[in-house]
């Protein structure tokens, strides 16, 4: 039977000071309040939690605040002005430098994987464990499991699902560096993506390889990237149905109003998610001496 072992202790109170806030906001709660709800003193959970984000609990929520949400999708604009804004020359250099897609044949689509033989593997990630699966040809699968509920077996239930016909076996040696791998996609070679969906979908997921770490765009932008504006309840959809977490990064895609929305793997791991990205822009941004691309004057956090 497969565990959430690899769940680190120290996110998990992350994870419970997010709930928290997120159940409080309207009063905005004190450091000492929300210590005492993950059961550390004030210093020991601002020092865990400023280790992890990089950013004081304080500065966290603001990032996530409907206005300067809104604002950072005002300046993104569209896909491509986010993608040249990151300093990137064209919209596809994210994908070629970070992430190759590559979308199963119709013929294998049909057959529901048969004949694929995939791995699997549970391990860390600075947002709780996390299931990889991998074939031959490319990682299929990168599940992140809900910090309330890490169930790695749901996980697997939902490849199988997605694969049918596939072989599943566990090999955890070799999803390890994949992962560790995802984690800084700049730091060695493009990792391969294999993905089975239907046309529309891949086109969206091809859509979401061009959003910056740090950015937020709309469903709209989505659907006007990928030549279909009025498509928004497909979009959704397809967001939905990713199943590559992070190196496909649907937790980008909010909605128009500021509003972080759905999350496929808990909203708790998708405000985790945009704010660390978020906190690691700015600090990036900082060391060059430059104002983050999607970062409108006066709506910086403080």
């Amino acid at each position: 039977m497969l565990t959430a072992e690899t769940a680190s202790p120290d996110y998990q109170r992350i994870a419970q000071a997010i709930r928290f806030l997120e159940a409080n906001f309207r009063r905005q709660p004190s450091l000492e309040e929300i210590a005492e709800a993950v059961h550390l003193s004030p210093f020991h959970f601002q020092r865990l939690f400023s280790e992890w984000a990089g950013i004081s609990p304080k500065r966290f929520v603001q990032y996530l605040t409907a206005d300067f949400l809104k604002a950072r999708l005002a300046a993104a604009g569209n896909l491509t002005e986010a993608a040249e804004a990151a300093g990137l020359s064209a919209p596809s250099r994210l994908h070629d430098l970070f992430v190759t897609l590559e979308a199963v044949t119709p013929h294998e689509y049909r057959s529901g994987g048969a004949g694929v033989r995939i791995g699997y593997g549970v391990h860390a990630t600075p947002f709780g464990p996390a299931l990889l699966a991998t074939t031959e040809r490319g990682i299929c699968g990168l599940h992140l499991l809900d910090a309330a509920l890490p169930d790695a077996e749901l996980a697997l239930r939902a490849l199988q699902k997605s694969w049918p016909n596939a072989v599943l076996v566990p090999d955890a040696d070799r999803t390890a560096p994949l992962l560790a791998q995802a984690l800084v996609p700049a730091s060695g070679r493009p990792l391969h993506l294999l993905v089975r969906g239907t046309n529309f979908q891949v086109k969206v997921w091809e859509a979401l390889l061009r959003v910056p770490s740090g950015q937020v765009v709309s469903y709209q932008h989505v659907a006007q990237a990928i030549g279909q504006p009025k498509a928004l309840q497909a979009v959704g959809s397809a967001v939905g149905a990713n199943p590559v977490a992070l190196l496909i990064p649907c937790h980008r895609v909010i909605r128009k109003e500021g509003v972080l929305g759905e999350y496929r793997w808990g909203s708790v791991t998708k405000k985790a998610l945009i704010g660390w990205e978020m906190a690691r822009a700015e600090q990036v941004a900082d060391q060059l001496n430059v104002e983050p691309a999607a970062l409108s004057e006066g709506n910086t956090p403080e």
